[in-house]
């Protein structure tokens, strides 16, 4: 076969490779959408592409349940976890993954402890999060969550990092479909988080826009919940589901969680094969503490949560590659977070300032 016969099959593999890298991370910022509407509105098509394709009679074939030899980069899993749908698209530009991070080497990923079967530590914190008291969240109040973030973007072809910055996100609670879902703000500037396209009636409270409330209503059953995760997450033939499943409980860690909820959440994740524990993790400030982790042999990821090793909080999250791909080679960072307070206020731009005076004393959830 000459160069001219092969060119259209890799340039189809590299386009379905761009298409899985382009609806999970970061968008660019345009001058017609705020980088949140253009992230969002993104997501809604490319959902619509994969329910589409979902009634593709090819899909059963064994050419299209073969996996793509190409690797996707993970979205920015729990930059703010009750939040995330505001998040995504905050993340723009950024600089060269130096080769100091002491995260974002091979060598780091080579050297990371032996991981161990999750239930453990997971079935504690689930233990400890039903010890926890349950705050009132009103309809008209807003979660607020400050969390120090970066996130790759590969618009160049390379994994390249955000510098790590602030970040602050008020959620609207009010369970009627909103058109305005809360605000964002990143380095000194604010953006309105609005509905996303379709929602033309706004979007209410749901798995899209999990509330506190909302997140109460869903099954404290750990068998129940995990069923309800799997029939409802959006599925990606190349990718694995229990992976997929995974990044959703993770999405909506920390914060403010119900603590039944949380409770089976962690009881959830304990049942997904390939979820295990880490006596070592850091947080994207460094902070050390214990992780559950999970990864994507199929994509060659990996992602930790980072929970303190002596209250059981969530502290954050990291993710990264576990092998070579064109984006990077195992070790580079994908993403990381560490939550720095949450709690409810009355209105945006306010913060919690008795979270403030006690930054450590968090819900551990």
């Amino acid at each position: 076969m000459n160069r001219e016969d092969a060119a259209p099959s890799q340039k189809d593999g590299n386009d379905d490779a761009a298409r899985h890298l382009a609806r999970l991370l970061p968008a660019p910022v345009t001058e017609d959408l705020s980088p949140e509407q253009f992230r969002r509105q993104k997501e809604i098509l490319m959902n619509r592409i994969d329910a589409d394709q979902a009634t593709d009679p090819r899909r059963d074939s064994p050419a299209a349940a073969a996996p793509r030899p190409a690797r996707r980069l993970l979205r920015p899993a729990l930059l703010v976890p009750v939040s995330a749908l505001a998040l995504a698209g905050i993340l723009a530009g950024g600089v060269a993954l130096g080769t100091g991070d002491d995260h974002g080497t091979a060598a780091a990923a080579s050297s990371a402890p032996a991981a161990r079967g999750g239930n453990g530590l997971l079935h504690h914190l689930s233990t400890v999060a039903l010890a926890s008291d349950a705050p009132v969240v009103r309809d008209d109040q807003f979660v607020y969550t400050r969390s120090k973030v970066q996130a790759a973007d590969i618009t160049s072809g390379k994994a390249v990092l955000t510098p790590l910055h602030e970040e602050e996100v008020w959620s609207a609670q009010d369970p009627r479909p909103l058109k305005k879902l809360g605000m964002s703000r990143a380095e000194g500037e604010d953006n309105v988080i609005n509905a996303p396209l379709g929602d033309d009636n706004g979007t209410p409270a749901g798995w899209t826009r999990p509330t506190y409330k909302w997140l109460a209503t869903l099954s404290t059953d750990p068998d129940e919940l995990l069923a309800y995760l799997y029939a409802h997450v959006t599925k990606d033939p190349d990718q694995e589901t229990d992976q997929i499943v995974f990044e959703q409980i993770g999405s909506w860690l920390g914060g403010l969680m119900p603590p039944k909820t949380a409770a089976a959440l962690y009881q959830a994740a304990a049942k997904i094969p390939g979820v295990k524990e880490v006596p070592n993790a850091k947080d994207a400030i460094g902070r050390s503490g214990l992780g559950i982790v999970r990864e994507d042999t199929r994509y060659g990821d990996r992602s930790e949560w980072v929970f303190d090793k002596d209250n059981y909080s969530f502290l954050g999250s990291r993710d990264y590659l576990t092998k070579d791909t064109p984006w990077g080679k195992s070790g580079t960072l994908l993403s990381s977070s560490a939550e720095i307070e949450h709690g409810i206020v009355d209105k945006i731009g306010q913060a919690p300032e008795a979270t403030r005076e006690s930054p450590r004393k968090r819900q551990a959830s």
